[in-house]
């Protein structure tokens, strides 16, 4: 029997126009779409890599707050910048948050994300063990 598949949205905007969850929790696997560096629509630190992936990450975390995991609980990280020539700035924010935990990761260069003002989208896997 297949583990029961949960759909958590966040109520972001673009969840209903493309048609995706971004939270999906099966089994033990947590899988958190896309996200980027937005507060209430948004994009932070204008210009900024490093803040906007802080922030991407922060919004991560809420995400597998809400499937009852947290950011230790995360096996693989994917970035994608728009601007590999920023790679550093969005490798220290990668490392300050996860260097105690050592997911597996990939930093891909991508020609654009879907609004100009945005540097950094990441995307994550966590596994938490059901108790």
């Amino acid at each position: 029997m297949s583990p029961a598949v949960r759909r958590l949205p966040s109520g972001a905007p673009w969840e209903p126009i493309i048609g995706y969850s971004r939270v999906v929790v099966a089994g033990p696997m947590i899988f958190v779409a896309g996200t980027t560096g937005t507060v209430d629509g948004r994009v932070v630190g204008d210009d900024d890599a490093y803040a906007q992936t802080i922030q991407a990450f922060r919004n991560v975390e809420a995400a597998l707050a809400s499937a009852g995991a947290a950011l230790a609980d995360v096996v693989q990280t994917q970035l994608f910048v728009t601007d590999i020539g920023r790679w550093a700035d969005v490798a220290r924010a990668h490392r300050e948050l996860f260097a105690d935990i050592m997911p597996v990761t990939a930093m891909v260069g991508v020609a654009a994300l879907i609004d100009a003002e945005m540097l950094v989208e990441v995307q994550v896997v966590a596994y938490r063990p059901e108790e």
